[in-house]
């Protein structure tokens, strides 16, 4: 029978099960991620399984998340990670660095691997042609220890790519358009498997932006065929050596089956607040912005900020529309350098920030009071911001960078009247500095882990019982975001290494006494009545 690239990926790496949809499998992980939110319970975790190291191929700790250090909590974790992953055997990336998928496809993507991350954009892997999926910090620890993960068998989802993009449309708007025709629950218990000739004109950088916002679909995860781009990316990062040939067998069948002309796509837009709320750019153009971020876990490539850059060349941003820029990695910072992006980019009035998450998980560069925010971002969860009642759009780079320029939400085709499309070409060989990243060394267990006074061990718990009864808290209503059950956001990220501080703000945005109710042992709804639609007492 002729195979999907997706069942090729898991029938190598599978330990238990069948790979019929809905049944239970484990599959072996060659690597793990972990980021310095999640991963700070996640170490924790490992490290009461009292292993001596890590037992995976690679894994890997990055500092991304909580890099604006308004004290010492921030900076104790930090540390904290770097003297754990010293002492078990881990790759360790500071802060400043870059953003975990960024930085792990640059130095670590190989095609055909397995990686489990304690981050839903974990799928972004698909860049590099790996499976990529995202997972609970106790999943991550128990692969880092070596087990199977465990879940069920998802369905395969073809989506087959013809054509090409036509100019002032990119990667952003075939995942924006992916969301306007299945919106933010339509490929759970899937993995979204792209195909077809117009694979050949998505970049690498393409291909991890629509595996990464695949996340938002609901999808397990995203994969691309690992092919003549694939090889491309990995010799400009000199590792040529790592590249592999995947494909789908000739026939393969899918459990589902979609197909996409690229060159009938147009500039989409996804409103306010979901990332499945999504209309053409044109529709809405004209809205008055005050806010333009480019650069995330997506949009963050050496490509999408020289694309900007070259659309500001020359030009100057609206007086009334702050303009900032995220690089996804310091190769990427570096590397626009080189090519006088930088330059270009400051002389327009934009901010650069260090390389890091920032405004995506709400740390930092949250919008005023009744501000419209464009942004390259996977996500627009209502005050994801860190700004109650938020005005946030996702939309791609030139779109983006459109509105910077004019000063409202601009359909980039309209610039063309005043330019030509920059065409960007990756470099043949980028400037590398791999030392940005510690290795591993020799005498792990002599590696001391250092914890400052806010990092608490995991609250010692008695085994669970046969049977279980207990009263349930909360009915939530559909569509649930992870910020509605805990919090992003400057204030409460740097809690994630104490649990029992954290624990105070468990569906904090739905109602700020739920944590002190279960507490007191009050009813749901025993304090403020003030709940968000679609909850029920």
């Amino acid at each position: 029978m002729a195979r999907n690239l997706a069942h090729k990926i898991l029938e190598a790496h599978l330990v238990e099960g069948r790979l019929v949809p809905g049944e239970e499998i484990g599959i072996r992980m060659d690597h793990t991620l972990l980021q310095d939110a999640t991963g700070t319970v996640a170490m924790l975790e490992f490290e009461a399984l009292g292993l001596d190291s890590v037992r995976t191929e690679l894994s890997a700790q990055y500092v991304d998340h909580n890099i604006l250090q308004g004290d010492y909590k921030n900076a104790d974790d930090h540390r904290y990670l770097q003297t754990a992953c010293a002492r078990y055997g881990i790759y360790f990336s500071p802060p400043g660095n870059g953003i975990s998928h960024q930085v792990h496809m640059e130095r670590f993507g190989v095609p055909g691997k397995t990686i489990l991350g304690a981050d839903s954009h974990t799928p972004g892997a698909a860049g590099v042609s790996m499976l990529g999926i995202g997972a609970g910090g106790l999943d991550v620890a128990m692969a880092m220890a070596g087990t199977p993960y465990h879940f069920p068998c998802p369905r395969v989802f073809g989506v087959r790519l013809t054509g090409s993009l036509p100019d002032w449309v990119s990667a952003k708007d075939v995942i924006l358009e992916m969301l306007r025709r299945y919106d933010v629950k339509g490929c759970v218990g899937k993995i979204i498997e792209y195909f077809g000739p117009g694979v050949k004109s998505l970049s690498a950088t393409d291909r991890e932006t629509i595996g990464n916002m695949g996340t938002e679909l609901g999808a397990t995860s995203t994969v691309f065929p690992s092919d003549e781009n694939t090889l491309f990316y990995l010799k400009t990062q000199r590792r040529e050596t790592d590249w592999t040939a995947l494909f789908a067998d000739e026939g393969a069948e899918y459990d589902e089956y979609d197909e996409i002309d690229l060159t009938t796509l147009e500039p989409l837009i996804a409103c306010p607040s979901s990332p499945g709320n999504v209309v053409s750019v044109k529709e809405i153009a004209g809205l008055k912005v005050d806010q333009v971020i480019i650069g995330s876990s997506v949009n963050s490539s050496f490509r999408d900020l020289m694309v900007t850059a070259k659309i500001m060349e020359g030009r100057r941003r609206h007086p009334d529309t702050d303009v900032n820029i995220n690089p996804g990695s310091r190769q990427v910072l570096e590397n626009i350098a080189l090519e006088d992006g930088i330059s270009m980019l400051l002389m327009a009035g934009a901010r650069i920030h260090q390389s890091g998450c920032l405004g995506c998980i709400g740390m930092g560069q949250a919008p005023g009071t009744g501000q419209v925010s464009l942004r390259t971002f996977p996500r627009n969860f209502p005050g994801r911001s860190g700004t109650t009642d938020d005005k946030v759009y996702l939309c791609s780079p030139e779109t983006a960078a459109a509105a910077a320029i004019r000063g409202v939400i601009t359909d980039p085709r309209d610039l063309s009247a005043e330019m030509d499309y920059p065409k960007v070409q990756e470099p043949d060989t980028y400037r590398i500095v791999r030392r940005s990243i510690i290795s591993p060394s020799e005498g792990l267990p002599d590696r001391e882990v250092v914890k400052g006074p806010n990092i608490k061990p995991l609250p010692e718990m008695e085994p669970l019982p046969e049977t279980l009864e207990a009263l349930v808290a909360i009915k939530v209503g559909d569509n649930i975001t992870t910020d509605g059950i805990m919090p992003a956001g400057s204030q409460i990220l740097p809690l994630r290494s104490n649990i029992e501080a954290l624990s105070e703000y468990v569906f904090y945005r739905i109602d700020s006494r739920f944590s002190h109710q279960k507490r007191k042992g009050e009813p749901f709804g025993g304090g403020r009545r003030e709940l968000r639609p679609g909850i029920e007492p």
